[in-house]
Order: C-alpha cells, then sequence, then structure tokens
C-alpha cells in the first residue's frame, strides 16, 4: 500500500486553501492514511457470492385512496386547540 506523503499532504492543502503546520501535517498524514487503509480494506472485501442488493427490506409506500372522513366529535377534536376560527384551528401566519 502506498504511503501519503508530505507533498501530497501540502498539495491537497493548497487546494483548499489551508495553512497547515508541521504538527498539522503529521496529524493529517495519519487521518488520512487511516482512511485510505480502511478503504483499502472496504475494497478487498470478499463480494463475489453476494446477491445484488438495491435496498436492505422489501418496505414499499402504501398508498390508500383520499377520502374525506366527517368527524362527529368537534368539541373533542377543539379541545386542546389553543385557538379557532369557524370550525379551524388557527395558527399564526407563516411567510
Amino acid at each position: 500500500m502506498k504511503k501519503v506523503s508530505k507533498e501530497e499532504i501540502k498539495h491537497i492543502a493548497n487546494l483548499a486553501s489551508l495553512e497547515l503546520n508541521e504538527n498539522e501535517i503529521d496529524n493529517y498524514i495519519e487521518n488520512l492514511q487511516d482512511i485510505l487503509n480502511f478503504a483499502e480494506v472496504v475494497n478487498n472485501a470478499p463480494v463475489n457470492d453476494l446477491d445484488i442488493t438495491i435496498g436492505t427490506n422489501e418496505a414499499k409506500n402504501v398508498f390508500r385512496k383520499d377520502e374525506i372522513k366527517v368527524f362527529e366529535d368537534n368539541e373533542a377534536l377543539f379541545a386542546n386547540a389553543k385557538d379557532k376560527e369557524r370550525n379551524m384551528f388557527k395558527i399564526p401566519r407563516v411567510i
């Protein structure tokens, strides 16, 4: 596996307009090397005998017919309403 060099970190820092001191460069080398090592592990994972997976479960959207239902007990419906007007919830204007 290729090791990350100081020159590469300095080049990346220059592209990102970062000013790094020597301690920060060493820290970035270590962190970037860890990321690249993990990417190598993932790239080498055995996947030949695995089935293609689009999602992790078979959940689907369940649609229902949009129907108007009359609610008979309006007093119970509005019991916790902060404010109501003409049998509707009144809310603050949002613009």
